[in-house]
């Protein structure tokens, strides 16, 4: 340890953990760190116990399959990301729950019974690049030994470090893993802790789902950064699509959780007979269908966390990104059977090294299969089964920064007719100025069904960029950031896609992959202005005229909404009432001093009723 000790820059009360944990283990490899999972014994199913006032509380149970580690947890609340679960700990600014104003107490006592508590655990420490290996930062993880899924997990969502490779390591960011004190100082809930520091931002995850913490954790780690040096890691997936005539465009897809990032790198899906499902009525029952022969290739770049550095882009005029992560936390609620998702399936069912899967059934020595989730206490599919995928196991994978030609953003939309209006009022693809495309990223609607987080909000609002839940700062520091990025970023175009439903049409993530083929062909959002229509509502700014994708021409019903005869003009305008509810109630909390003045011309906008012509007099849409 005195070795580690000389090439680690730690802090004293890291060092002083060390110094006094009984047993301390630096893996040298993933491989070392996946055996550590089941402990000396190499048992092929193991139980995750903690004492907790004298009880042995199981937290969870990890079986080990032939394609890797399966985790279950006991408690159906522990199987998603709490969505109230940030608490900071610092002095530095910031508009998230302090710790002390919720718990009545100032966290100190709480970080030295936490440290002394890690001092008596077998520990395992593992050094990582938060960002990636190109770009990343110096970062470690202190969690128990019998938490090394946890450990592992981490590992394989991001760029893991040989300890015996490196020759200087100073953390810029550092996990503390402590399960039990959930249970001890937070009534069972998921409760994550930052304190940030000039030079380190500590997290202390007081649970062991880790979506929370080395999940997102990580991301608020590089949104702090980003924050102080002036740049965003946008919430959002990307990829260079490449037409049947070898045409190429590079989409990004941003939104709440749930709006359709995975998706975006997905091929079609398709019926038993080659046919795509546009849509099914859902009063009626009737389906419309299209046929597309040949569909893009699809060349995956980032599935969730988006850097973007204004020192990656060209003179282009376009947003330039590149990858967080070194592996992709997948939710594969939609995989319910075999052939749902081919390249997913394939890669979790013929892996050459060990995966991490969650939420879904393991049988000792079985394969893992994607689409047997686990059962939640009511006797449903838990709608948050993962998996974590290697970027070097995806095949056709981007491994450098790309420039964006455009930038979706998706939400979850409701059924909408006139009986039961809703704001479900979306068509299938809108283009939008980038006034508006900066607006739709302050409220990021978290939209209808989301499976990824608990709670049963109708219409909720992740925020800035749909990153909000997992930054620590400022939410006008980051309105600011997106704002200056969009006027920076001239020639990169902006649409809102709907999923779920259009109107009274489920649809499922359709939109999304019929825009994506649809804007691939045109080179972007290529078109004369003659083409588009301004929306009924504003807000959703120009609804297509017509679309024709591989020679088909998509019914008007799917593209404007409002001519549906269910829905019609009435129920269309009463969803677009509530939208601008929810819009003025969202955006109130931006409207501060502090905030860019072309921000407050287009809230000013906004409060005014603006027309879409008003929205882009702000800032132009850049076609003709």
């Amino acid at each position: 340890m005195n070795v580690l000790l000389e090439k680690f820059t730690f802090t004293p009360e890291l060092t002083e953990i060390i110094n006094n944990s009984p047993s301390v283990i630096v893996p040298d490899s993933k491989e070392t760190l996946y055996e550590l999972i089941f402990g000396n014994e190499h048992t092929d199913k193991i139980e995750v116990l903690y004492d907790v006032n004298g009880k042995p509380v199981k937290e969870a149970t990890v079986v080990r399959c032939k394609n890797g580690a399966v985790v279950n947890y006991m408690e159906d609340y522990m199987r998603r990301r709490d969505p109230d679960c940030m608490r900071v700990a610092d002095e530095e600014p910031t508009d998230k729950p302090r710790f002390e104003d919720v718990y009545g107490y100032d966290f100190g006592a709480l970080r030295v019974e936490t440290f002394r508590w890690l001092a008596r655990q077998e520990l395992i420490i593992v050094p990582f690049k938060a960002g990636g290996y190109d770009y990343g930062y110096d970062s470690i993880l202190v969690c128990p030994r019998n938490a090394a899924f946890f450990a592992f997990a981490l590992s394989q969502l991001q760029a893991f470090v040989n300890a015996k490779e490196v020759d200087h390591f100073k953390p810029r960011s550092v996990i503390y893993v402590a399960p039990p004190f959930r249970h001890t100082h937070f009534a069972g809930k998921q409760v994550v802790v930052h304190s940030r520091h000039p030079d380190l931002h500590e997290i202390f995850a007081y649970n062991l789902y880790p979506g929370p913490s080395a999940k997102k954790g990580i991301y608020s780690v590089l949104l702090d950064i980003g924050e102080q040096e002036g740049w965003v890691t946008a919430h959002a997936s990307a990829a260079r699509i490449i037409t049947p005539y070898e045409n190429e465009m590079v989409m990004m897809h941003e939104g709440a959780s749930g709006g359709g990032k995975s998706e975006l790198l997905q091929d079609v899906q398709r019926a038993a007979d080659g046919r795509v499902l546009l849509g099914t009525n859902i009063e009626t029952g009737e389906k419309t269908y299209i046929s597309m022969s040949d569909t893009c290739t699809i060349e995956p770049v980032t599935d969730d966390m988006a850097i973007c550095q204004p020192g990656f882009q060209s003179k282009s005029g376009k947003l330039a990104l590149f990858d967080g992560e070194d592996g992709w936390f997948i939710r594969v609620d939609g995989i319910t059977e075999y052939g749902s998702d081919p390249l997913y399936e394939r890669i979790s069912i013929h892996t050459k090294e060990p995966l991490m899967f969650f939420n879904i059934e393991g049988v000792p020595r079985a394969t893992c299969l994607l689409w047997e989730h686990t059962l939640d206490s009511d006797g449903t599919p838990c709608p948050n089964p993962r998996v974590i995928i290697p970027r070097r196991t995806i095949q056709h994978i981007v491994n450098k920064p790309v420039e964006v030609d455009v930038r979706s953003f998706g939400v979850r939309m409701p059924p909408a007719t006139e009986e039961h209006p809703s704001y479900g009022i979306m068509g299938l693809m809108h283009i939008i100025p980038p006034a508006l495309a900066w607006m739709w990223r302050l409220v990021a609607p978290r939209g209808f069904n989301n499976p990824s987080i608990s709670g049963s909000a109708k219409l909720a609002s992740e925020g800035v960029g749909s990153y909000w839940p997992f930054a620590t700062g400022k939410r006008v520091r980051q309105a600011n950031l997106l704002l200056e990025q969009i006027l920076r970023c001239k020639n990169t175009r902006y649409v809102l896609i709907p999923n779920q439903h259009i109107g009274v049409y489920q649809i499922g993530f359709s939109a999304e992959w019929i825009s994506r083929e649809y804007l691939a062909r045109r080179g972007g959002v290529n078109m004369k202005m003659d083409r588009l229509v301004p929306a009924r509502c504003p807000l959703l700014g120009y609804a297509l005229k017509e679309m024709k994708v591989d020679g088909q021409q998509i019914s008007s019903r799917y593209l404007r909404p409002e001519r549906q005869d269910t829905l019609g003009v009435e129920g269309y305008d009463k969803g677009a009432e509530i939208l601008y509810h929810f819009f003025a109630k969202e955006l109130e909390v931006y409207d501060v001093e502090e905030l860019h003045p072309v921000g407050k011309e287009i809230l000013k906008c906004f409060r005014e009723n603006g027309t879409i012509e008003d929205y882009c007099a702000i800032i132009p849409l850049g076609l003709e």
